[in-house]
């Protein structure tokens, strides 16, 4: 551990504001990327979420909840929002803010269209870079919603790419750059690159304005009076805020165009154009919108005030030229523009070069280091400002209309205590703009190599109590808060702790902490879930939506219940990973041993129940797999699906050492007498001293003949091993499809690779084949510790059939290897993960651009569904790190 005298000076910026001694992360790139469309906007009485706040409608109208904008910037409770408008002079409407298809609209659900880039971020964003790419031809709204509407499931999605618009250079390459002086002081620096071998023209727009806080009629946390915006001079717009105090946003005279000019409105909604009602102010939020594209001189504030304000400069770009604006938000600063401003901007990428320099393994490559440094710059890039009282979105605003009474018993009506009001991270903050239970704890693991204070931070807060609901559930989703996550939070927890340091100087009071509320959550599985309790669980979808025959999560059509290897298996997961909480926290103070060993106990009751209640469990004894089992009119029906609901099992194992052990006399009192009088049990889990090396004992859901079956048809080439990973699906079904008959009903389940299928979940992810990381990294870990245990002694054959023999470390790192190379170029410059384009292998300006999807084609590696969720998908920096410790 360094010591303070020579920490880098990002990692000094992070140890100062966990002390609180400076607010470096007041400010970051918190602004969404798209509000409208959410959940928390809509106040519609069937939930149609879509239809209710339009893109359309979202230039007009004020939002309730949270703001949106382009590469945006704000501080942490979103009160003072900037952003750069831009309009190329052709575009029916000015680029405010990123365009994508609705969930109805896309063949494959939810579809972002624009091109932009996450590719830089400190931590403590005092330093943080991204670009948008922006077409010079009018952007094709209608044809990207027309085309893709004609479009079937089965095709590939209509892309802004395919439309032609990049293919002769004729756009700009927004550059935004935010370097902090201060905590308190940003500098802006907007650099626009013409990649035509034309002058191009272009508005730039850098816009401030506030979040409406003043509109609804409420008082108390969050609601002030009304701010104010004021021109002070030429080139500075003055703030005033009653909590968030004083600012200004200067911009350098030196830097604008003789058009140079600035114009004030206010972020209230224009219900004469969205409603035909008159609105509360003659200047609304879409003023801009009205002075540039259709020449209305009338509709900006002339007295120079508002809530909203933007400088607007019309530019003439060179051919290959380029224009650069620099701008200050600050307090007060004297020397705004001076030789220290473009010091500042160079010290901070020096600084961000050295930080990543030291977080990333000396012997990576430079495109190793580069998919590592725009993997955290993605991370870091999707936290947000995120702003959700259930309470009061069900009631409505009094100074709003009243919304449809039926929602009081609607979407969320059980979440009344929900209140949300941080920065958090988020999987995508355009297709996915709200948390997750699951994703967030796999951003965790990743946050906790850069930033493990903000990961911890992010761990503890899902489970505060107004988060986590009185029964002890965590909030999934907002989409519908009751649905069901795998229990992976305690994992992350656990994970993250141990990054958090060396032995012996770990953050003790951050485990005790969350495996308080962790047992809170553990009791509502075990009442909830347990269906006849026997300790097989049925949790519902758990995040792998389309995975099953049916819709796992809602009532099955045929009746009866499912009993689910995967809830099982993620319940044994969780109370393995519990169990060794609870060892460690016995380590200094034993009044955990009792915990522990009621977690030891219960993992034993549920391993027992998944493979032999009943006297089989949920295992297949002829294909040597755990399979899902429908229980329906008296009769017990194993669905014969490989896929990874029979995988996670061999997901719960944890290796236990002797020398802990030994320390705790009550835990090991308790353990040899249950393990000396129950030995109908022993056999089942694997806890084998004989078996494993010196001083290690070994917990697990498979038997070591039931491990090597199950990771025989996980190692096959042609199941679930692809050259990108493990696949949701086994490629088995591709010509051998599962089918149920059921009441003269069939359903299917055929092998899909790339996108869903299925109408599932609204189709618009897909594990009925595709490579997905998150589960991916937990079989990873999980191999490496059966490696810690059974050492070179357990040899498999690697590829199945390859006559290959291999150890599980060796497995291990080889599916690092094989994830880390969606992303890696090829010896043509071509990365997996972006298929056939081209574009980004030769193409100078998109080469060493990265997308962070949200899961992979099997075959190919092309990158599908969220196009930014650089949320899980970041894990792939761990990837990294194993593969080249052991290469």
């Amino acid at each position: 551990m360094k010591t303070s005298e020579c920490l880098d000076p990002e990692s000094l910026r992070l140890k100062e504001d966990q002390a609180r001694l400076k607010n470096w992360k007041r400010w970051g790139p918190y602004l969404s990327e798209r509000q409208w469309g959410t959940v928390r906007e809509d106040y519609s009485s069937d939930g149609s979420c879509w239809a209710y706040l339009t893109h359309d409608h979202a230039r007009s109208r004020a939002y309730r909840w949270g703001e949106d904008g382009i590469l945006g910037w704000t501080d942490r409770q979103c009160r003072l929002c900037f952003s750069v408008t831009l309009w190329n002079g052709r575009d029916y409407i000015l680029k405010e803010r990123i365009f994508g298809l609705t969930g109805p609209e896309g063949n494959n659900g939810e579809d972002v269209k624009d091109c932009y880039f996450y590719l830089d971020s400190l931590p403590t964003h005092s330093y943080t870079r991204g670009l948008y790419k922006y077409p010079q031809r009018e952007f094709p709204y209608h044809k990207l919603v027309e085309e893709n509407g004609q479009r079937k499931r089965g095709d590939s999605e209509y892309e802004l790419l395919d439309t032609k618009l990049f293919d002769d250079n004729e756009y700009f390459d927004v550059f935004v750059e935010y370097a902090k002086a201060d905590d308190n002081d940003t500098l802006i620096n907007v650099t626009v690159l013409n990649r035509s071998s034309e002058p191009a023209p272009l508005h730039i727009l850098p816009t401030l304005w506030f979040r409406n806080t003043w509109s609804w009629g409420r008082t108390g946390e969050g609601y002030t009076e009304r701010p104010e915006l004021r021109l002070a001079n030429a080139h500075t717009i003055a703030t005033y805020h009653p909590s968030l105090g004083d600012f200004k946003l200067s911009i350098d005279p030196q830097t604008v165009s003789n058009g140079f000019e600035s114009l004030f409105t206010e972020n209230e909604t224009n219900t004469h154009r969205l409603f035909n009602a008159p609105s509360r102010t003659p200047y609304v939020k879409d003023a801009f919108h009205e002075y540039l594209v259709h020449n209305r001189k009338d509709v900006v504030n002339p007295a120079k005030i508002g809530t909203k304000a933007c400088f607007h400069g019309n530019f003439l770009v060179p051919a290959k030229g380029e224009v650069t604006l620099r701008l200050r938000l600050h307090q007060d600063t004297k020397d705004l523009f001076g030789q220290s401003f473009d010091r500042i901007l160079r010290d901070r990428r020096k600084e961000s070069e050295q930080f990543y320099a030291e977080k990333t393994p000396p012997n990576a490559t430079p495109v190793e280091a580069q998919v590592m440094r725009q993997a955290y710059s993605g991370l870091l890039w999707n936290k947000q400002f995120y702003y959700y009282s259930v309470k009061e979105w069900l009631e409505g605003d009094p100074a709003q209309p009243m919304p449809d009474p039926k929602r009081l018993n609607g979407r969320n009506s059980d979440w009344g205590h929900l209140y949300n009001r941080d920065i958090i991270s988020m999987p995508d903050k355009w297709e996915y703009p709200w948390y997750a239970a699951w994703d967030l704890a796999f951003h965790a693991v990743a946050f906790a190599n850069i930033d493990p204070d903000f990961a911890k931070r992010q761990l503890v807060l899902l489970m505060r109590e107004w988060y986590m609901h009185p029964n002890g559930k965590m909030p999934a989703y907002e989409f519908g808060f009751d649905d069901v996550n795998p229990p992976v939070h305690a994992w992350a927890c656990w994970r993250v702790y141990k990054m958090s340091g060396p032995r012996g100087k770990r953050d003790r009071n951050f485990l005790s902490r969350t495996f308080q509320k962790l047992l809170v959550n553990f009791t509502w599985w075990v009442n909830r879930k347990d269906l006849h309790g026997e300790n097989l669980f049925s949790g519902g979808f758990l995040g792998l939506d389309n995975i099953g025959v049916f819709d796992r999560g809602a009532p099955l059509p045929t009746g009866g219940h499912l009993e689910q290897a995967d809830a099982t298996a993620w319940m044994a997961f969780y109370c393995g990973t519990m169990l060794s909480m609870a060892l460690e926290l016995a380590s200094e103070d034993q009044g955990f041993g009792d915990m522990a060993s009621k977690f030891f106990e219960h993992f034993v009751a549920i391993a027992d129940s998944i493979n032999h209640l009943g006297g089989k469990g949920l295992w297949d004894a002829d294909d040597g797999f755990y399979y899902d089992e429908l229980n329906s009119d008296g009769k017990e029906i194993p669905l014969r699906i490989r896929s990874l609901v029979g995988i996670i099992p061999i997901l719960a194992v944890e290796v236990l050492e002797d020398s802990q052990i030994d320390k705790l006399s009550g835990f090991k009192k308790r353990l040899n007498w249950f393990l000396k009088e129950r030995k109908d049990l022993e056999r089942t889990i694997s806890y084998m001293e004989k078996d494993g090396l010196a001083g290690h004992r070994l917990l697990a859901v498979p038997s070591r003949e039931r491990l090597t079956s199950v990771l025989k048809y996980v190692f096959d080439e042609a199941e679930f091993l692809s050259p990108y990973g493990i696949r949701s699906l086994s490629k088995a079904h591709e010509k051998d499809p599962y089918i149920l008959n059921l009441s003269d009903q069939e359903y299917r389940v055929d092998y899909a690779p790339g996108e869903s299928n299925t109408p599932l979940f609204g189709g618009n992810s897909n594990w009925r084949g595709p490579v997905w990381l998150p589960i991916n990294y937990l079989l990873i870990e999980a191999l490496e510790r059966y490696h810690h245990f059974y050492g070179d002694s357990f040899q498999i054959e690697y590829p199945t059939g390859s006559g290959n023999k291999v150890n599980l470390a060796f497995v291990a790192a080889d599916l690092s290897r094989r994830l880390s190379l969606l992303f890696l170029p090829d010896s043509k410059g071509r990365r997996p993960c972006h298929a056939d384009d081209l574009r980004y292998a030769e193409d100078p300006y998109w080469k060493d651009l990265i997308l962070f999807n949200e899961y992979f084609h099997a075959e190919t590696g092309k990158g599908l569904g969220a196009s930014h969720q650089t949320g899980w998908t970041a894990l792939v920096s761990r990837c990294l790190q194993k593969w080249i410790a052991r290469r």
